[in-house]
């Protein structure tokens, strides 16, 4: 709750702001009312999610906010193009490698400190140049039928070895399998991870999407597949349809595959307004905006301000995500080993 010192003055909280700011209305620079503020979000993030906290942010400040919406690497690769002349105030994004790129090339202002106060160390790179959000817990989606439990890998480079060639799915050419890939790299160095992707390449059905993945599997076109929990639980929350005949496995804890990927979010050096831009962060992390992820259909996991995840989760306590430097997630080198492998 400490963290929500970067809203004080906002009045619809003001019971949980110790700066100092009471009741006043809520201001921005000297002189300008908020509501005069526009705020530029490149959002690489689910676009109801974002609406639906922005909406609220909007609603407690004044300050508005207009999406730009791309996909995690696109909008990095822009931001980075688009350098001090970014219309971009504030970046979020679904996995952490886009924030590093943006970071790699200094992009990024520093968070509030009382925003990070907000988030968990393990959440945060150590520069402190952007703050996670969000996560999504890795999983290894199957089907009991073709499947049996007793043969299900012990861990994700196990899908490298000969006996499962063409019974997994991946979506690699998708952030969110990219993410993972970096995990790898991180954990297991770039030898082996070029060992394992030559395996992928060699075993490994591609799909376009970690949804796709869902339904062929569910379909009996395949045994399994590599995605993230949500998709999983999302169709569960609503008909089942692409998902009541598989099951999830969880990897052994610290495996490659029990990566946590976490979303970002930053704001940028060259922003025209600092300070209603780091209010937005501060709010993306802070009670109201967790809570708001919690409660939405998106099913990711709320990771700041003490905020308990979906209760259709599995509690985020009982995760055991290997540990990984978050600004050692790689993605331009990710991007290089998968093309030598053959997977781009």
């Amino acid at each position: 709750m400490r963290g929500a010192r970067a809203l004080a003055g906002i009045a619809a909280i003001t019971l949980l702001a110790t700066t100092g700011c009471s009741t006043s209305e809520p201001t921005t620079e000297a002189g300008t009312d908020p509501s005069d503020v526009t705020l530029t979000l490149y959002n690489a993030q689910h676009v109801d999610l974002a609406e639906a906290m922005v909406k609220d942010f909007t609603a407690q400040t004044g300050i508005k906010v207009q999406l730009r919406n791309g996909k995690d690497f696109e909008l990095a690769n822009q931001i980075v193009a688009e350098g001090a002349a970014s219309p971009a105030d504030v970046f979020i994004t679904e996995n952490s490698p886009a924030m590093s790129l943006v970071a790699a090339k200094s992009g990024f202002a520093t968070v509030d400190p009382d925003t990070q106060r907000q988030v968990p160390a393990r959440f945060t790179p150590p520069d402190k140049s952007w703050v996670g959000f969000a996560a999504r817990q890795t999983v290894f989606v199957y089907n009991p039928s073709l499947l049996p439990a007793a043969q299900l890998p012990t861990s994700l480079l196990d899908l490298a070895k000969p006996e499962w060639k063409g019974r997994y799915g991946i979506a690699a050419a998708g952030a969110d399998f990219q993410a993972i890939v970096s995990a790898v790299l991180a954990l297991q160095g770039p030898e082996q991870t070029s060992a394992w992707l030559t395996g992928l390449k060699t075993n490994a059905k591609i799909y376009p999407g970690n949804g796709a993945i869902l339904k062929a599997v569910n379909a009996g076109e395949i045994p399994a597949g590599v995605i993230y929990h949500y998709y999983w639980y999302k169709d569960r929350a609503e008909s089942g349809a692409n998902s009541s005949k598989t099951e999830l496995h969880l990897f052994d804890a610290k495996d490659p595959g029990a990566f946590l990927s976490v979303s970002g979010a930053g704001v940028l050096k060259s922003s025209k307004h600092p300070k209603e831009a780091q209010q937005l962060v501060a709010y993306l992390t802070g009670a109201k905006g967790q809570q708001i992820l919690s409660d939405s259909t998106a099913l990711e996991y709320s990771i700041a301000s003490d905020v308990p995840a979906n209760a259709k989760l599995k509690p985020l306590s009982e995760l055991s995500p290997p540990d990984v430097d978050l600004s050692r997630l790689n993605g331009p080198e990710v991007i290089a080993l998968m093309q030598k492998a053959g997977l781009l």
